[in-house]
């Protein structure tokens, strides 16, 4: 009986989930396309508006910082030159990936 009792206690304690906090990362945004200012170099800062109403974020881009369009990697100029494509930019949206703790832009992604 009493290792019975100990078998089901066991498995209860397996059962129950760690409790571990929770720590956020990155924050995706998703913002449209008249409200993204791209960097200058692949060191400067992009700047964006997360909302309509919201004041500009402006966030450093490194050399690390991924720029893509419709599934396809670009660098920079590539990014801006595939980006002339865009009929509206009041229209389309673009992701911009905010990695927290080091305050740098990982990616900007954009499908039109």
């Amino acid at each position: 009986m009493k290792i019975q009792m100990l078998f089901i206690a066991a498995l209860a304690a397996m059962s129950v989930p760690a409790a571990a906090d929770l720590v956020v990362v990155s924050k995706a945004h998703e913002v449209s396309l008249e409200n993204i200012r791209l960097p200058g170099s692949t060191s400067g800062t992009l700047s964006f508006k997360p909302c309509e109403t919201c004041d500009y974020q402006t966030v450093r881009v490194t050399v690390a910082t991924r720029y893509e369009a419709n599934d396809q990697s670009f660098d920079l100029e590539g990014f801006r030159k595939a980006l002339e494509g865009v009929g509206n930019p009041r229209e389309e949206t673009a992701t911009v990936l905010h990695h927290l703790e080091s305050d740098t832009i990982v990616a900007v992604q954009i499908r039109f």
